[in-house]
């Protein structure tokens, strides 16, 4: 059955569908067996063994399998029968891959799990009530609800229609909505995009409202038999990982290049040539920082998992980084900045007289207050007695005043019954219903007054625009209602045949007061060097009331309305653009005005939005913020962030967290690169100066693995700094090594160079240290690999913070402090162990030599210890 050509009675026979009670449970339960759920079949996963091969086509990893081929062989061809490196190698590369898939499994985990928070959802008639449900448990014969912002999450027969308009380009790749109808019979040749009846998964409502019955669900939709082509949604690395990928390439080219001079070197100096080759191979897979992808993905992971926690859920992981540097954010008012809990406050009627609701009510204020009721599209539900009222705020502050005081809705609508209706739209900025009175009609206007006034020809207009400012200067939203009366039933269910010539009935004054938390929120932004824009639909007095109490205008001159703006050239606006703080009754194209204006000034922004005509301006901003519960679909899928509880200071605590991540991302790069970069050094001048090799090839493998990898691991849970709110934004072009990270990291390894240097001439050297233990070569490697693997566990309290490491608390990142007492007690059993000794190239060394390279490894701590004094501000900053 093809429904498109069939009739509504048809298609609801056909699919056992029910208009006004929907399906049962058991009948849902029925068809979800027949029919599975409404999702598509995904591709098949990549096996583990797949995965794993896969990690081993990574450059470093390369690099270590070419060691330990040529580690095996020499040990072979030389029969000295010690496979201990190439196996150690090995067990590197293994341990590497596992790492990397598990990290790679959690990533996927916590990714489905912010899927599954983020899920599509419908709005259904079941068992005769109004539920949203998982789009997933869609079936055939459901009956969906529709209205403006709703995305369409399967195919359904539309079977009544109100203004219905469909933006169906994902599939017809028609960019202007269609406008439905119920009653459209198909042709057997008719394309998508001409079946009027019909609506398609991928598809959403732009206006109007409706009802349908699903028709086709999961691979049985349109969108469903393409599916195939939408299976190859890879998991694309931030911009971040992509540079850092980068760096670790050229540290592995600089550290072959330096592997080449020193076996160049040795060979100068008559070292055994098998000997150098080892020693620069270890040298090339030593410096190469293994880790420090994953100690990144680990930091932004666990950044995305805080944010979660604290009701911000990152869609794409790039927004994690661009927080960090967002500078200004475009909030919108209701219900972000205030409670979205309307309350009718005040209703005038005429001449003077205002009628405060929280006082009582008169019976003139009641009519008012009715008749607006009536031009609503709220659902109100009556369950333990308790009101539930769901819909449009303002819609539902009018009805829970009438139903709180008077009658209830389902009364006046038996009394007055709805024949027809003009939606609400953001372009008119306002909606008209038709009701039956008696023998006659009425047609019910309410909406904006400034949009309504010229529509208003009898009443007294003149008083109602001085109350409307009245209203404004209190921060009220302030909504007129104007009727007409017909003799006849209209014919002409238009804009232009009903919305004229209107009788002024009243002025409905309501406030949504601010957060309790948005004041804090705001003061704290601008204290991070981030400016708070107000951008609302809402009259400008009353905006700009909110804006003050909440601290985001100080002066009248910061506000505009859209008609001002509208008049302003995009030069002018540039120019202004850093003066205004509150945009008020503008249109969705004066929100990607603004955002385009303020990052043409090199502004990051973040932007919030709710409805589908915010999301335009969401995808132009930088970091796109949908609000999750009063979001539409369409929001949501163009954010790059969603806001589970709506609240602005959400938004600052996600901003936080992004200058956090970024943070702590620097810190690792500090604390391994330092290591790595002081190994090249170290190598290439003890050969220069003929000392012969410092290191062998396992020895700096542990150092990476062990010193550098435990304590880096966990480096990625350190707690933002205290002051991290206090300084400017980071500049969206700064590279990572900005702002000094360089001459850290280059200070650094010349402190680890010239320690380890000097440990390995004592040992090597130095005659009278010890009288049991003399000189050698391996006393010098085992006095080098002590104080470079202490030196490099030791630097991550360093690192960890710009204050002095006794200022810091241990016990803010437990992990941190277990991992490097971890390492350092891996490192001296191997040291002490005979057997471990053996294996590492180590010898026993002397009580003496042992003092020695201790003192040496905590020189770097001094040493970092002065500059952070020399640098430290008299007072501390206060702790977020």
């Amino acid at each position: 059955m093809e429904p498109y050509k069939e009739t509504v009675d048809t298609v609801t026979s056909e699919y056992g569908a029910d208009l006004d009670n929907g399906l049962t449970e058991k009948k849902v339960e029925e068809k979800i067996k027949n029919n599975g759920k409404n999702k598509f079949e995904e591709a098949p996963k990549e096996s583990l063994v797949k995965k794993f091969f896969h990690s081993l086509t990574d450059f470093t990893t390369i690099i270590l399998l070419v060691a330990a081929i040529i580690s095996l062989y020499t040990a072979i061809a030389t029969d000295h029968g010690d496979y201990f490196e190439s196996f150690l190698i090995i067990a590197i590369v293994i341990i590497n891959s596992v790492l990397a898939i598990v990290q790679e499994g959690n990533a996927e985990k916590a990714l489905s799990a912010l899927q599954d928070m983020n899920k599509q959802t419908a709005t259904v008639i079941r068992d005769g009530k109004q539920l949203e449900i998982d789009a997933e448990d869609l079936v055939p014969g459901d009956t969906l609800l529709l209205e403006s912002g709703t995305m369409i999450t399967a195919d359904a027969r539309i079977a009544e229609a109100s203004q219905l308009r469909v933006e169906e380009s994902a599939l017809t790749g028609e960019s202007e909505p269609v406008m439905k109808d119920a009653e459209y019979l198909g042709e057997e040749d008719d394309s998508l995009g001409d079946r009027l009846n019909m609506l398609y998964k991928g598809s959403t409502v732009v206006n109007g409202r409706g009802k349908a019955i699903v028709t086709a669900t999961g691979m049985e939709t349109e969108m469903g038999k393409i599916a195939g082509l939408l299976n190859s949604d890879e998991t694309q690395k931030t911009p971040l990982q992509k540079r850092l990928n980068q760096l670790g390439k050229r540290i592995s080219l600089i550290a072959l290049a330096a592997a080449a001079f020193v076996f160049f070197i040795g060979e100068m100096q008559g070292e055994p040539m098998l000997d150098m080759f080892i020693t620069a191979i270890s040298l090339a897979v030593a410096a190469v920082p293994e880790t420090l992808t994953v100690i990144v993905t680990l930091t932004l992971a666990y950044g995305v998992q805080k944010m979660a926690q604290k009701n911000a859920i990152i869609r794409r992981l790039p927004a994690v980084e661009t927080l960090g540097s967002a500078n200004v954010i475009c909030s919108d008012k209701t219900g972000t900045l205030t409670q979205n809990k309307m309350r009718v406050r005040r209703v005038w009627t005429h001449g003077d007289s205002v009628v405060d609701t929280e006082e009582g009510m008169t019976e003139e204020a009641m009519e008012v207050l009715s008749i607006a009721a009536l031009c609503t599209d709220v659902i109100v539900e009556n369950d333990d007695n308790e009101l539930e009222i769901k819909g449009n705020p303002t819609e539902a502050a009018i009805v829970r005043a009438v139903e709180e005081n008077y009658h209830t809705k389902a009364e006046l609508e038996e009394k007055y019954p709805r024949i027809g209706e003009i939606p609400f739209d953001s372009d008119r900025k306002m909606m008209t219903t038709v009701h039956k009175r008696g023998k006659k009609f009425i047609s019910i206007t309410k909406g904006a007054f400034d949009v309504l006034l010229p529509k208003f020809h009898y009443g007294d207009v003149d008083q109602a625009a001085i109350v409307n400012d009245r209203f404004g200067k209190k921060a009220l939203r302030v909504i007129a209602v104007g009727y007409a009366i017909h003799e006849e039933e209209p014919t002409e269910i238009t804009s232009e045949a009903l919305e004229k010539n209107l009788r002024l009935m009243g002025l409905i004054g309501m406030i949504d007061p601010p957060r309790p938390e948005s004041k804090a929120a705001i003061a704290r932004a601008k204290k991070a060097g981030i400016k708070t824009v107000m951008i609302t639909g809402d009259h400008v007095v009353t905006a700009g009331a909110i804006a003050k109490e909440l601290g985001i205008m100080k002066s009248r001159k910061e506000a505009i309305s859209g008609a001002q703006l509208q008049k302003m050239s995009d030069e002018e606006l540039d120019d202004r653009v850093k003066d205004l703080s509150v945009y008020a009754r503008v249109t969705p194209e004066d929100k990607i005005r603004i955002v385009k204006s303020w990052q043409r000034t090199g502004a990051v922004v973040a932007m919030t939005g709710d409805g589908v005509n915010d999301a335009p301006a969401l995808k132009a901003s930088d970091v796109g913020c949908a609000m999750g519960i009063t979001g539409t679909d369409v929001a949501k899928g163009a954010a790059d962030m969603v806001l589970t509880d709506d609240n602005f200071a959400t938004i600052v605590d996600a901003v936080a967290r992004g200058r956090s991540v970024y943070q702590g991302i620097r810190k690792a790069i500090n604390f391994l690169l330092s290591c790595n970069i002081s190994e090249i050094f170290i190598v290439v001048i003890a050969m220069l100066l003929g000392w012969g090799a410092p290191f062998t090839a396992v020895q700096l493998l542990f150092v990476n693995v062990v010193a550098d990898g435990l304590p880096g691991f966990a480096l990625g849970r350190e707690p933002a700094e205290a002051g991290i709110m206090d300084e400017k934004p980071i500049p969206h072009d700064e590279g990572i090594f900005a702002r000094g990270l360089w001459q850290k990291i280059g200070l650094n390894a010349a402190v680890f160079t010239v320690v380890t240097l000097i440990g390995f001439y004592i040992g090597a050297f130095v005659e009278h240290i010890s009288y049991f233990t003399p000189p050698s070569l391996e006393v010098g490697q085992t006095v080098a690999f002590l104080v470079l693997a202490y030196s490099s566990i030791l630097h991550v309290f360093n690192v960890r913070s710009s204050k002095s490491m006794f200022k810091v608390d241990l016990a803010t990142n437990k992990s941190l402090a277990q991992m490097a007492w971890l390492a350092l007690g891996i490192t001296t059993a191997i040291a002490l162990i005979p057997q471990t000794q053996e294996l590492f190239y180590l010898v026993p060394i002397s009580m003496n030599h042992w003092i020695i390279a201790i003192l040496l490894s905590i020189v770097p701590l001094i040493v970092n210890e002065l500059i952070k004094f020399h640098k430290a501000p008299e007072v501390d900053p206060e702790e977020i």
